[in-house]
């Protein structure tokens, strides 16, 4: 009999060849292939075109009233024309590539096409002719190569056709079903591929993202109610008069915001449960600060502490910045690019114990790095380095506290819920004396104006990074490349300015000496692609050019406009963009209005959704099967209330409803 855990090849008609291709779908079992769901339904009835929205996908019947005209352009590229009458009215229709279809239109016959609708032109792109008008919706799977959507679908009928969902356990209890009037597990899958109506595809779809996003939960709060209760972490006992002086001889004072966030880092840093916080600022807010005070606390305490950055560059100005706060103390730096002697002498007084600060990059993490007593370590720009990697630097050590640092601003309640095993700290005030960064967009053809005001500011001793969205010429991308704007700005600038160039497929040494110069003002305009996101201080630095800046998410812009504005001179973002979207103007419009992180995450949430901000998977947030933590946010939240409200009460985990639930978590785990 087959069971859920069967191997593909035991369903009749997948013999090995076929398993191998599903494979590359990550479907192996009976289970994983009723479990694989479409990404989205066509709706499949015939639609009349005055009900049709203009880009809307819909199914069109009509009769032919015009011969099929095939032509041939371009290499193996062609296109089918005909006329349909619909009614009163005459429709244009066209086909790419498909010219095997010429034999089946048949003069007066009556068709049911399938296809985008451009109801300025009164014309359909066709995608598929059907061969009747189909009255229920068609799923539509993400597929690879050798699997087609009528062989999964085929696939997923046999599964169903075995018996195996008969057998497959509910995975919520009861007390949840009916509280929220979900759908059991086997009437949501059934539903989720072969839907009635859209009504009940809705709620098929509403119980499986509520599963998701309440094991995402579960997950969250027992991690976070075991790291609460485990006394196991360690109790960094700084001395509070030497932090004190420490922080009074700044050369600066603290924000009330980073005066918060620290009391929050050092209070769990005291305590015996294990810190585990998530430092959130907005760019030059001042997160470097906090997390110095808080590595000098570890010190005065007897511990190490260790700071992971995503690039060598980045290391050097943070073992700068350290060296210059804490003269007093040793500090290492290790990064992968280091001579030997350097590194073997670096790793000698981590393992020994004679420095006291460790800054570097993932070289921090290889198996020969052993350190005498760490007790803290911090990761800047978190979402840079893999769940993996930060794991690792968390075992080095006896348990050591976590901090982690980001800059891309996400709105405090969407952390609370995503970051949930985290504690959030947020500064959410710029430091005294800086000045507002000027932003203005202009169109291109406005461009010469602005180059001729960049050649004065430049004489005035100014530095501007010039961002472009490309490495090099795409057919499809009207867009100036980073090579081509290089040599227009150093033709233009000739001797009056040295113009560098950078982009990701340099090397890091070549990067690092390019941004070297730059720092050091041998070079005035740094022309480079996105590389230059991430954190690099250059003070002087205070014109931020970026080209076709409606090609950009909002936060991505902030992150680069964040760049200028590091020291007290004003600083300017000029975004030289000619959107041609609504959207686009949108994102233009509101650069200009606001500088804070925070109001340009929630518009682009509101815009783009999570990828924008979460970037990839490296964040540590799962990729989900059909939920999205943006669009189904209020699902998460609920997810979230009520697996907090579950894990809360006492003795929890041996009420019947919640041991089933706790059995799921090892399948349902996300996490390390």
């Amino acid at each position: 009999m087959l069971s859920e855990n069967s191997p593909l090849t035991e369903l009749k008609g997948i013999g090995p060849k076929s398993a191998e291709k599903f494979q590359q779908l990550e479907i192996f079992t009976v289970a994983d292939l009723l479990l694989y769901f479409p990404f989205r339904y066509e709706d499949y009835k015939a639609r009349s075109v005055f009900e049709i929205q203009d880009g809307e996908k819909a199914v069109v019947t009509g009769t032919l009233v015009t011969p099929a005209n095939l032509q041939y352009y371009g290499r193996q590229k062609n296109r089918l024309c005909f006329k349909l009458k619909q009614g009163e009215v005459v429709i244009s229709v066209s086909f790419f590539n498909q010219p095997y279809l010429k034999d089946k239109l048949q003069l007066g016959s009556e068709l049911a096409i399938f296809g985008k609708w451009d109801s300025k032109k009164t014309a359909l792109t066709g995608i598929k002719l059907l061969a009747q008008v189909q009255e229920d919706m068609q799923p539509v799977y993400r597929l690879t190569q050798g699997v087609t959507q009528a062989s999964l679908v085929k696939a997923i009928k046999t599964a169903f056709e075995s018996g195996v969902l008969e057998r497959l356990p509910e995975t919520l209890p009861q007390v949840l079903i009916d509280k929220y009037r979900l759908f059991s597990r086997k009437e949501a899958i059934t539903a989720m591929h072969f839907p009635k109506d859209l009504a009940e595809y809705k709620q098929a779809l509403r119980r499986v993202k509520f599963e998701e996003l309440f094991y995402f939960q579960m997950n969250l709060q027992v991690l976070k109610a075991r790291r609460k209760s485990d006394q196991h972490g360690l109790a960094i006992v700084y001395d509070k008069e030497k932090l004190a002086a420490k922080e009074a001889s700044l050369p600066f004072s603290l924000t009330g915001a980073q005066k918060r966030s620290l009391d929050e880092i050092l209070q769990d840093m005291r305590s015996r449960s294990h810190m585990n916080r998530l430092l959130q600022g907005d760019v030059g807010s001042g997160k470097t600060a906090v997390a110095s005070l808080a590595m000098y606390a570890a010190y005065s305490a007897g511990f190490q502490s260790a700071l992971m950055v995503p690039t060598e560059i980045l290391a050097e100005q943070h073992y700068e910045s350290l060296t210059q706060l804490f003269p007093e103390l040793s500090i290492a730096i290790l990064t992968s690019g280091m001579k030997k002697v350097a590194k073997d002498t670096a790793l000698e007084q981590i393992r020994e114990g004679s420095v006291q600060m460790i800054v570097g990059t993932h070289a921090l993490i290889q198996e020969n790095v052993a350190y005498h007593k760490l007790g803290l370590v911090i990761t800047d720009e978190q979402h840079r380095f893999g769940v993996n990697q930060r794991r690792v630097l968390r075992e080095k050590g006896e348990n050591p506290d976590v901090l982690m640092m980001t800059a891309t601003p996400i709105p405090r309640t969407l952390a609370i819920t995503a970051f949930g095993e985290m504690d959030v700290s947020i500064i959410d005030e710029l430091p005294a004396g800086r000045k507002p960064i000027i932003t203005r967009w202009v169109k291109h053809q406005q461009l010469d104006a602005v180059l001729s005001w960049l050649k004065k500011e430049l004489e005035k001793g100014a530095q501007a990074y010039v961002i472009s969205p490309l490495i090099e010429e795409s057919e499809s991308l009207d867009l100036k490349n980073a090579t081509a704007l290089y040599e227009e700005l150093s033709h233009y600038f000739k001797d009056s300015a040295e113009v560098s160039l950078m982009h990701g497929r340099m090397s890091a040494e070549e990067k690092d000496s390019i941004m070297q110069a730059f720092k050091e003002q041998r070079s005035q305009v740094l022309v480079s692609t996105t590389v230059i996101e991430v954190g690099v201080n250059v003070p002087n630095a205070t014109i931020m050019i970026i080209m076709d800046a409606d090609r950009f998410g909002l936060s991505q812009l902030h992150q680069l406009r964040g760049r200028v504005g590091r020291g007290d001179k004003q600083s300017y973002a000029i975004l030289v963009a000619n959107p041609k979207t609504d959207s686009g103007k949108e994102r233009m419009k509101i650069m200009t209005e606001s500088t804070d992180g925070f109001v340009l995450a929630e518009a682009d949430l509101k815009m783009r959704g999570s990828g924008e901000i979460f970037g990839t998977r490296q964040s540590g947030i799962p990729e989900f099967r059909v939920a999205d933590i943006i669009e189904d946010y209020a699902i998460l939240e609920e997810a979230r209330r009520v697996a907090s409200q579950i894990v809360s009460q006492e003795n929890w985990d041996k009420e019947k409803d919640w041991q089933m639930v706790l059995k799921n978590l090892k399948e349902h785990s996300i996490f390390d």
